[in-house]
Order: structure tokens, then C-alpha cells, then sequence
């Protein structure tokens, strides 16, 4: 089937689910494979359970001649299409982000400073990969003015395959660091990979704009190098003359306070280039340059001052992300949705800077990291040696091999135990691993 006509059923029925055991009354299922399914196997079902169409790509699996089955190549791909053309239709303005750490948080940040103007469609929970960013945008409605689009990556060309359905209009990449070598085979990969973005815009937005971390010097070259011909619009927490926004850190006692002004560069400065000071809900100086991208990129698109702080003084955090849980006992500070060098040392650095008594952290593998792994989980031990923490546990394989006399557990269940045996009392807890250490079971303990 033409994509076209298929566009035509999908504004008919504009709820697309990939899922058979989510199957709304009239919706659309997409048969997608994985490595340990078959979605073509549960067309029928999906059909039988309220889907007004199940598009399959094998034949086999359409048990009679019905029209509700429509069949097509590649069901990922047809997904794909079927998501750009609705996105080209609507042509609503696109803001593409993407980054090692800091994308998700930052995602949310952006899209609840600019719901203070606009009506904001932005990507929901994690859904930031090759199926996650067809399906955010088939949610677009015409009443949307504005898109907050996530990308993730793990492999070369994953960012060049998100932007080609995505096409954004505006460009941000968080930063660069050491997360899913085992994929990207090095540090330079992680950078090609994230720069695949800068490259759309080169090729295909030269009208757009990128913002960009001015203090960034990996992100400053690959500006540099891959989208020349684009204007860009800086933010730093260092004073420069290239940047419009610039911010600093008040306090982290816990919770993230912090200041921040237009300057001189900024596109309108007007006269209003006071400090504004914002106490936030989240945990972590490193997340002062997710709140300055968000203010940023808001106030290019006419959010007034006192709409972002606002915004950014309410925004609460989810999802074990920078969040603290203040037990009986004592204040857990969560952060267990996954784990690479660069964010690890980030949390641990953060954490040593926090003005606390009694700090303990229970710190979980960190997962994809290749052939360097090793050489990386001792890293993070020799840093923790130059830190003046009260306790500090490890959890998995990798911590275990390394040189190190802190305490360590196979698992968490072996941590469970240990808590069970010897619950703390009156500490500030940092909890930080990779999602498949599954570090998110002991709040409950703790």
C-alpha cells in the first residue's frame, strides 16, 4: 500500500500501538520483530481485540482474506514512513536532542518551559529510539505548536536513522561521554554518532539553529566541523562573549540552587540582564546545564523570564532520575536509571560537593562498556579513594574485579541481605548503577 493511502486510514484511526496486549478500540497495530518475537504471530489477536487494522509484513500470518490486514515490505520501516510523512504534513517545529547524559532530564526540562506559551507535544518517558520516535511523533496533533523530539544511541548511524524521520528544525546535543563504548567501539565513535546530528543540520537546515554548551570544548569542535553554515545560540557557565545565557551554582544543600542572566550576546537582552536565582527539585550541579539549555532554547522562542522560572522552580523530577526520597531512616538521593563513566563521576563529584553529613553510595555496575571496562569501574574506585565519603558499597561483576578494599556484593539481592542484617540510620545515600543492576529495589529497604 502507497504510504499516502496508508496515512489516509491512520488519520481515520490515529492511535498506533506495536504492542498486542495494548490494542485500543480502533487503533492501528504495527507486526515489528525483535530478537525474541514476532509480531506478525499476534496480528489476529490484535485484530480480535479491537485494532481496526493489523499491517503485517508475512503473508502467512494473515489468516484469511481480510481487509483489516494490510500488507507491506518492512512494518518498521512502513512505521517509519508513516511517521515522516505525518510529521511533513503537520510541519510543526521540531526540536531534535540528543547527548550522552542529561537528554532525557533535559527533554522534560525544555518541554515544561515551554508549555508556559505554547501547547508542547515532547517525547514521553524514554521512548527515544528507532521505534520511540516514530511512535512520539504520530502522537503530533494539529493543535501542537511545538515538539520536543529525544533521540538516543548505542551504535553508529542510530542518530542519522532517528533524524531522517524526525527532521528537526532545531538542534541540541547535551554533551558527549563515555557510555556505550561496547556499541561504539570508542570515545570518537560516541562523538561521530552524536555529531550525526550537527550533520542534518548542515545538510538539510542551514536556515535552523543549533544551541550549544559554549563550555563544551568536544561539543565547540563538532559544531566546528560538521555545521559550519548553522547559526548557533550559546549558553556556559563560565563568562564568555558567545554565549546568551550564562548560569551558576548557589548551593546543593541538597537540592540544586542556582542563578542565572541573559547577557550582552543575547538575541534580546533589553535591559533585563539581572540575576534571577531559582531553587529547583533536582539533585546535582551537573544539572545546571540541562536548566541552562532549557532556558535558553526558551528564551529564543519568547518565554519571558519569570514563565521559565517558574517552570524550572516546579519541575519534579521521575523515573529514578536526581530524585530524593527521604525515608524513616534516611534520604536516599536515586539515581539508579542507568550509569556510564561520565555520569557516575558526575553524581560522585556532585555528591562530595554536597553540604551533608554522613554520606554513604551504593554504586552498581555500569553496563555496555566493552573492552574498557575493567580499566573504567577502576577509574570510578580510584576517584572514590579521593573522596571523603562515611561508606561506600559496590554492586556486580565488574566493581568485583577491581583493586579496591570497599566492600563488595555480587548482586543486589546480596545488598538486600545486608541491609536486612545492617540497616543504615541517618545517612544521605547516594544509589547510582546501570537499570539491569536493578539498584531501583532498595529504596525500600533503605
Amino acid at each position: 500500500m502507497d504510504i499516502s493511502e496508508l496515512y489516509k486510514l491512520f488519520l481515520k484511526h490515529p492511535v498506533v500501538t506495536t504492542d498486542s496486549r495494548d490494542c485500543p478500540k480502533d487503533s492501528m497495530f504495527f507486526a515489528l520483530k525483535g530478537t525474541s518475537f514476532n509480531g506478525n504471530e499476534f496480528a489476529q489477536s490484535a485484530l480480535e481485540k479491537g485494532c481496526a487494522y493489523a499491517v503485517i509484513d508475512q503473508k502467512e500470518y494473515q489468516i484469511q482474506e481480510d481487509e483489516r490486514y494490510i500488507l507491506v515490505e518492512d512494518c518498521l520501516q512502513t512505521l517509519k514512513q508513516l511517521a515522516n510523512y505525518h510529521r511533513r504534513t503537520l510541519g510543526t517545529p521540531i526540536i531534535g536532542i540528543t547527548g550522552t547524559n542529561g537528554k532525557t532530564t533535559t527533554k522534560e526540562l525544555l518541554a515544561t518551559v515551554l508549555a508556559e506559551r505554547f501547547n508542547v507535544w515532547y517525547t514521553q518517558g524514554n521512548f527515544n529510539n528507532e521505534i520511540g520516535v516514530p511512535k512520539t511523533l504520530l502522537c503530533l496533533k494539529p493543535e501542537h505548536e511545538m515538539a520536543v523530539v529525544e533521540m538516543g544511541a548505542s551504535h553508529p548511524g542510530d542518530i542519522q536513522s532517528l533524524v531522517t524521520v524526525a527532521e528537526p528544525d532545531y538542534a541540541l546535543i547535551t554533551n558527549v561521554g563515555r557510555a556505550h563504548l561496547q556499541g561504539f567501539g570508542s570515545f570518537e565513535g560516541v562523538m561521530r554518532t552524536k555529531a550525526e546530528l550537527y550533520d542534518y543540520m548542515q545538510q538539510h537546515k542551514p536556515q535552523g539553529l543549533v544551541f550549544i554548551n559554549q563550555d563544551n570544548e568536544y561539543l565547540k569542535e563538532m559544531f566546528r566541523t560538521h555545521c559550519p553554515n548553522v547559526k548557533a545560540m550559546g549558553y556556559a557557565q563560565t563568562d564568555r562573549p558567545d554565549i546568551s545565557i550564562r548560569g551558576e551554582v548557589v548551593s546543593c544543600a541538597p537540592y540544586l540552587k542556582f542563578r542565572w542572566r541573559k547577557t550582552a550576546a543575547a538575541p534580546s537582552p533589553r535591559e533585563d540582564t539581572r540575576w534571577h536565582e531559582v531553587q529547583t527539585q533536582l539533585i546535582g550541579a551537573y544539572n545546571l546545564d540541562n536548566m541552562l539549555a532549557a532556558i535558553t532554547i526558551g528564551s529564543h522562542f519568547g518565554v519571558s523570564d519569570e514563565q521559565i522560572n517558574h517552570a524550572l522552580a516546579g519541575y519534579v523530577p521521575s523515573n529514578n532520575r536526581s530524585q530524593l526520597q527521604i525515608t524513616a531512616h534516611n534520604k536516599l538521593i536515586v539515581d539508579a536509571y542507568n550509569a556510564n563513566p561520565t555520569s557516575m563521576e558526575a553524581a560522585l563529584t556532585n555528591f562530595q560537593r554536597m553540604d551533608v553529613p554522613k554520606k554513604m553510595a551504593i554504586l552498581g555496575d555500569m553496563r555496555e562498556l566493552g573492552d574498557v571496562s575493567m580499566a573504567e569501574h577502576q577509574k570510578i574506585v580510584d576517584l572514590i579513594a579521593t573522596l571523603n565519603l562515611d561508606k561506600v558499597w559496590l554492586v556486580g561483576e565488574e566493581f568485583g574485579r577491581t583493586n579496591t578494599t570497599l566492600r563488595k556484593f555480587k548482586d543486589t539481592e546480596a545488598v538486600r541481605e545486608a541491609l536486612r542484617q545492617e540497616p543504615p540510620q541517618g545517612y544521605y545515600i547516594l544509589i547510582k548503577g546501570s537499570n539491569g543492576i536493578k539498584l531501583f529495589q532498595l529504596p525500600e529497604l533503605l
